[in-house]
């Protein structure tokens, strides 16, 4: 049976509880450096352009505005806002994508790339002599190439059938991205797209932390000496990012019971 994208909250969780592999949070940098040189044939990126989406004044330092919308298109399809809540694209992923591409991590200042760059195993990991920044530039230029091919529209610009049909076939590896794997290409997104979702929201991404209430993350939050004894009740606190459990901490008469 051919997989499916992720799609809609239970997806979503389900891949988490078996264990989608994890690489853009983990170390996540602060997106100082300077984004990478573009992949030949595609757009250089204007720096510091405005892109709409919550929370506002918010800028790219890395995708141009047609990467931009391409990976919203793709956010909202992987992990789509439903009865539940909001999805990836209003969680703000594409900002959190940004900004891990904008920085050390984006030109893979922590990985390995000497070679040789042969096809390994699942257990072996990342294989491709592309920096993540390299990779993911190539791939968004590539599936919109294929898109414009076929349908006549950028993959931003399809309708959401369309938009599943063409993720199901770069999951499959079934398109061809040439020397990039589409299916390589496919598993990075799904993984940033989650990680983004579920991410500290100081990284860019799960805008009101609405990853962690989907869950029940408590996030940063200092003491649970209050609860110990509440058994069988439902932790009913709001979340705590990094960036503000020093506040959080220092506050007087905490309740969050």
């Amino acid at each position: 049976m051919e997989e499916k994208p992720v799609q809609g909250r239970r997806g979503i969780l389900k891949a988490i509880t078996l264990g989608v592999p994890g690489a853009w949070v983990a170390g996540a940098h602060a997106a100082t450096a300077p984004a990478p040189a573009a992949a030949p044939g595609a757009t250089p990126s204007p720096h510091a352009m405005p892109m709409a989406g919550p929370p506002g004044d918010r800028t790219l330092k890395f995708f141009n505005a047609n990467e931009a919308q391409a990976m919203d298109a793709i956010c909202a399809r992987l992990i789509p806002a439903d009865d539940l809540g909001p999805g990836a694209k209003e969680a703000g992923v594409t900002f959190f994508m940004d900004g891990q591409l904008a920085g050390a991590w984006g030109t893979g200042d922590q990985l390995y790339r000497q070679g040789p760059f042969e096809k390994g195993t699942p257990e072996q990991g990342y294989q491709l002599s592309f920096t993540p920044a390299e990779m993911i530039r190539r791939g968004l230029a590539s599936l919109d190439a294929a898109t414009r091919k076929q349908d006549g529209k950028p993959f931003a610009a399809l309708s959401a059938e369309q938009q599943d049909a063409w993720l199901q076939k770069m999951q499959a590896g079934d398109l061809d991205f040439s020397p990039l794997p589409s299916d390589v290409f496919f598993q990075a997104l799904l993984e940033g797209t989650i990680e983004g979702f579920f991410s500290d929201p100081m990284y860019g991404g799960n805008v009101d932390m609405v990853g962690w209430k989907l869950v029940g993350f408590p996030g940063a939050f200092a003491s649970f000496s209050n609860d110990i004894e509440r058994h069988g009740v439902i932790w009913a606190g709001q979340p705590v990012s990094i960036a503000t459990a020093k506040a959080h901490n220092m506050m007087d008469g905490d309740s969050h019971g």
